[in-house]
């Protein structure tokens, strides 16, 4: 499994519950926070239902 680093680069504010609900789950809080995740399916469609609002990118 590789890493994935996300990070946040834009506001969250007037978006839904559900995009503001998935940055918290994916440890987004702050702008330009980045955090690292494992490139797992369950991560991949968190990311795709924020694609905008984030930037990704792959680590080894």
């Amino acid at each position: 499994m590789g890493k994935i680093k996300v990070t946040k680069v834009k506001s969250d504010i007037k978006r839904t519950a559900t995009q503001k609900r998935t940055l918290e789950s994916l440890g987004l809080r702050k702008m330009n926070q980045t955090v690292v995740h494992d490139n797992t399916p369950s991560i991949l469609g968190m990311i795709n239902k924020v694609q905008h609002l984030v930037s990704v990118e792959e680590t080894k």
